[in-house]
Formats: structure tokens, C-alpha cells, sequence
């Protein structure tokens, strides 16, 4: 290759290394412009989302922790804002049998040993049964609700496989006051039984836990309803008790109890076996406190004009059987009479007068035919003898026999018949004064105005003498009727009732209260009649309820029934 020939070579291949040199510059040139415009991108979206956030009023980042500080489940309270349930952080007590390692000895101590340690900590723990769980090599849980100082005496035990989680909790505050209105949470966090159950998509809304909800309740009347049942109970030696106290111009329930109660921080056999709600779940033959909504309808369809009318008060014979009272009260009785006594008989030929239609359409319109009005869910289908009465059927079903319904259509009936004639459905709800429902009419006002007036009579002159509160112009009507069994009606077995309003001159609430097979003892005066037992308890829960509810005793206000005392004979001034 000559000289020519090499420098030619020569200056191609540094035509060719320039050209690659330049290619590489201008590609990383490139790479380095994208780069730039990148980041300058980024920080762009960034500024605008800074400036976004900046300029919203959206809380974003501290809603985010505020749903996160919450508790899981929503408070509950009453109509004051006193807590009756509420999520607080608590310990767990956790078998974990892998904490040592799946080839690991789960316990070092033993089972038995180990069961025993645990069971000096918490007495009612069963030992046999911890120590099954514990050598069965499962985990699960041991207790629940573990308090600070129980858990540092379980991990004294010094047991790696005693694991001791934190984790959020239901709490009662008021111990078993409400249990019935309340329910409890199971294990999976779901409410049960009561408003737990009702309220529960409501309480685990993220937008709404930190809203408590209110319930219609008041606690301090709830606490003197079921202090006074719990002592008429025991006091009588009765299988239970019921009790409601209703606002009878919007529906609200201020207080309801159903003894025995539960405890719903301690589910256990015994809790489950009285979580059975009398009140809005049991159904009963209510006896002789039918007798003034007969009288009432009787009254409305214009049947009951003169309550001077005599009417036959002699035992009634119909269709092979025999309608008479519990004592002979006389040859003839007007209606005044008839209730301050409690007279079957004349209550059974007024119904006889008014017909079975009209009385049918009453019982409906009180909502008789259907299961109560309320949110709770254990609600009890009444006992309906369907649309075509007898004329016996009527009879008996004018002073509460022949027809069984709960304690809460009884009060929702009353509250009709003494404020105006408005029928409206029980709530649990706490109402704002513009939210009480309108209702349907039942009764004529005027047919109410009669209805107050004796309904005070009974409670001043009758069998409700007991429940006469001075003061407080206690309204109402006692019923005890036999409790039906194989082979009829059982003589020894009693459901006793007082139904009443107060004060009647103006009523606001209705009280009723129940009880179960009550015995003759010596604090009923060896009588087993709602007079003796039933009576006596809204006797001593008004005085105690009226002045928190804004009822001030007052003795020289009264019904007026000047027009009515000169038909009653019989009666002690």
C-alpha cells in the first residue's frame, strides 16, 4: 500500500470517529432534555396539587385522621347525652400455640399449670375447660375485656404463647340498665338483639361515627322504672316484670324494662336465657285494662250516652257458658260503676250493644292486630281472632279475654285514648318537638275528655286506689287475668297489670306495669290482683319520675268530675 493509499485511510477513520462522537453527543443531549423535562413535569403537578390543596376547603389529610383516631362502632346515648354505649380500647387474652415456632413446645409449664395461673388471676375462668383449650394446640381466644393490671399478671406467668392483643371493645356504662332497648355487640363486632341491632349500619358508617346516636331514653327515669319493677317483683315472688313509661304526644319511649335483665358487658348462658324483651315481644291476655278502651268505643259510636243508665250487672249466659264477676257487685251498675268496680258483666253488654264490628275496628285502629310499633326487633304477633266475631268472642274480648296482645300496644292504646284521641307509634328515637309523628284518630276529643275523667275516678274511688300518688292526678286501670294452660284457663297463674296516665288533667306520659304470676304475700296482703301488686309499683314510680319529667305535684289541681261523683255510690271518700 503506497503512502496516498494510507493517509486516505487515515482521514476516513476520523471522519468516522468525529461522526460517532457527534451521534453520541446529540443523543445524550437528548436523553438529558427528557430528563430535565421530566423532573420540571413532576414538579409542575406537584406545585398544582400544593396549590390544589392549599385552595380547597376539603380537610383531606386530617379527615383521614380523625376516621382513623375514631373508634370502630359509633356511641349511643340517651335523650340528655348520657353514654350508654361506647368503643374503649382493651386487652385480649390469645392462646397463640405457634409462638415458640412450629416445632416449639407451646407451654413450658403445662397445661394444667398454666390453666391453674390463669384461673387465680380470673376466678371465673373454668379450669378443665382452659386446660382442654390449651393442650388441644388450637389458638383462640381465653377471656375478652382484660383490664391493664390482669394483663401484667399474665405475662408474669411468663408463657410466650399467653398473647395479649389490644383491641377495641363495647362498653356499658350503666351495667345492665337498658339491656333490652340496647342488645349488645357479639364477637364479630355485629350488633344483636336491640338497638345495637338497629342502629347497626348506622354506628359503623365512617361518616357518622362520630356522631353519637340518641335515643329517646331518659336514664334517670329508666334507672327508677326498673329499681321500682325489681322491688315489686321480688316482693311478690312474680316469674318477671314489665314496664314501659310513654310520652303520649310523640311516641317516645323515656323509659322500658323487661326483668329478669341482662348484662351486655358479660354475655354468658344465663344473660342469653333473659334477653327475652316482655315488653315488646310477649304476648298476654291483658285482662279487665280493656275494659275502658270497650267503654271508650262504646262511648264514640254514641252506644254510652247517660252514665246514669242502669245496665244489669247479673252473670251473663252465652253459648253454654257463664260471663260473671269476681264478686257479686250488685243487681245494676252505670258505667262509672261499672269501671271503678271492674264489672265483666255490664263491660260485656255494653260491647254487646256497640257490636262486634265496631269493637273490631277499634282494636285495629289501636294497632291490636299487628306486631307493635317500635324499631326494636324482637316484636311479638298478637294473638287476633281474625275479622268475624261472635257475639261471645266480643264479650270476652270487651274486658281482655280472647285476645292477646304486648304491654306495648296496651300503652300506645292508653296514650290514644287520653291525649285527644291520636293513635301514634311508639319510637325509640330521641323526636325534635317538630318531629312527632301526626298519627290517626281513633277517638273523638270529647270521647278522650270522658276517658280522663274516669280513668281518674278509677285510680281516686276503684281498684287503682294504690297507684293514686298525691299530687300527680294518676290515672287508670288495674287487670289480672288467668294465664291459659292445658285443659283452660289456670286459676293460680296471673298476669297482673296497671295501666295509667298522669296527670290527668293534662295527660303527658302513660305508665305500665307488669307483672308475671305474682304470689299472695305479705306485701301484697296474701292478694295476688293487680290492685295489690301492679297498682302499688306506678304508686311509688310517679312521685319519683314526675319532677325529673317537669310534674310537680300539685293537690289543689285536679280532674274535674263533678258531673260524674253523684252517680257512684259504694265508695269511700
Amino acid at each position: 500500500m503506497n503512502a496516498l493509499s494510507v493517509s486516505t485511510a487515515i482521514s476516513v477513520g476520523r471522519v468516522h470517529l468525529i461522526t460517532n462522537r457527534q451521534r453520541s453527543l446529540t443523543v445524550a443531549r437528548w436523553r438529558a432534555l427528557w430528563l430535565a423535562m421530566a423532573f420540571v413535569a413532576i414538579g409542575v403537578v406537584a406545585l398544582i396539587r400544593i396549590a390544589f390543596l392549599g385552595l380547597s376547603d376539603r380537610p383531606t389529610s386530617s379527615a383521614s385522621l380523625e376516621d382513623a383516631l375514631l373508634p370502630p362502632r359509633g356511641e349511643i346515648t340517651d335523650r340528655n347525652g348520657v353514654p350508654l354505649a361506647r368503643a374503649f380500647p382493651a386487652y385480649a387474652l390469645w392462646y397463640n400455640p405457634d409462638a415458640l415456632g412450629e416445632d416449639g413446645t407451646p407451654l413450658v409449664k403445662g397445661p394444667e399449670k398454666v390453666a391453674a395461673e390463669l384461673a387465680a388471676i380470673f376466678p371465673d375462668l373454668d379450669v378443665e375447660e382452659v386446660a382442654e383449650q390449651l393442650a388441644s394446640g388450637k389458638p383462640g381466644y381465653i377471656r375478652r375485656r382484660v383490664l391493664p393490671e390482669d394483663a401484667n399478671r399474665v405475662q408474669a406467668i411468663g408463657e410466650l404463647a399467653l398473647e395479649m392483643p389490644q383491641e377495641t371493645d363495647r362498653y356499658y356504662p350503666q351495667g345492665h340498665m337498658a339491656a333490652h332497648v340496647l342488645g349488645y355487640v357479639d364477637a364479630m363486632g355485629n350488633g344483636q338483639v336491640g338497638m345495637e341491632q338497629v342502629l347497626d349500619e348506622r354506628l359503623t358508617d365512617p361518616a357518622r361515627r362520630g356522631e353519637p346516636a340518641a335515643l329517646s331514653i331518659d336514664v334517670r327515669v329508666q334507672g327508677a322504672l326498673e329499681d321500682e319493677l325489681r322491688r315489686g317483683m321480688l316482693a311478690v315472688n312474680a316469674l318477671g316484670a314489665a314496664g314501659i313509661v310513654l310520652d303520649v304526644d310523640t311516641g317516645e319511649v323515656l323509659a322500658l324494662a323487661s326483668l329478669p335483665e341482662f348484662n351486655p358487658n358479660k354475655i354468658d348462658a344465663r344473660g342469653e336465657s333473659h334477653m327475652f324483651n316482655r315488653v315488646t315481644n310477649q304476648v298476654y291476655e291483658l285482662g279487665s285494662t280493656f275494659k275502658p278502651i270497650t267503654i271508650a268505643s262504646a262511648i264514640d259510636a254514641g252506644v254510652v250516652r247517660d252514665f246514669g243508665r242502669r245496665y244489669n250487672a247479673e252473670p251473663v249466659p252465652i253459648a253454654g257458658f257463664t260471663i260473671k264477676d269476681s264478686h257479686p257487685l250488685g243487681a245494676t251498675l252505670n258505667v262509672p260503676e261499672a269501671l271503678i268496680h271492674s264489672s265483666n258483666t255490664v263491660t260485656a253488654r255494653i260491647a254487646d250493644e256497640l257490636g262486634a264490628e265496631r269493637l273490631r275496628r277499634t282494636m285495629a285502629d289501636l294497632g291490636m292486630n299487628q306486631r307493635p310499633y317500635i324499631e326494636l326487633p324482637a316484636r311479638g304477633m298478637p294473638l287476633w281472632p281474625g275479622e268475624d266475631w261472635s257475639r261471645l268472642r266480643t264479650m270476652t274480648i270487651s274486658y281482655g279475654h280472647g285476645i292477646a296482645v304486648t304491654p306495648l300496644h296496651l300503652a300506645s292504646a292508653y296514650a290514644a285514648m287520653v291525649n285527644g284521641g291520636i293513635w301514634r307509634p311508639a319510637t325509640m328515637h330521641r323526636l325534635e318537638s317538630s318531629e312527632a309523628p301526626k298519627g290517626r284518630r281513633v277517638f273523638k276529643a270529647s270521647t278522650s275528655a270522658r276517658m280522663r275523667q274516669l280513668l281518674r275516678m278509677i285510680a281516686a274511688y276503684g281498684t287503682g286506689r294504690n297507684a293514686d300518688a298525691a299530687g300527680y292526678r294518676v290515672g287508670g286501670k288495674t287487670g289480672s287475668a288467668e294465664k291459659p294452660g292445658a285443659g283452660g284457663y289456670q286459676r293460680s297463674t296471673l298476669v297482673s297489670t296497671f295501666a295509667a296516665a298522669f296527670p290527668m288533667d293534662r295527660p303527658r306520659y302513660v305508665v305500665v306495669a307488669m307483672l308475671d304470676e305474682p304470689k299472695g304475700t305479705t306485701a301484697s296482703s296474701f292478694q295476688r290482683t293487680a290492685a295489690w301488686n301492679a297498682a302499688p309499683i306506678v304508686g311509688n314510680l310517679v312521685p319519683r319520675i314526675g319532677p325529673l319529667l317537669g310534674v310537680r305535684p300539685n293537690e289543689a289541681r285536679d280532674v274535674d268530675i263533678s258531673d260524674l261523683r253523684p252517680l257512684i255510690g259504694g265508695v269511700d271518700e
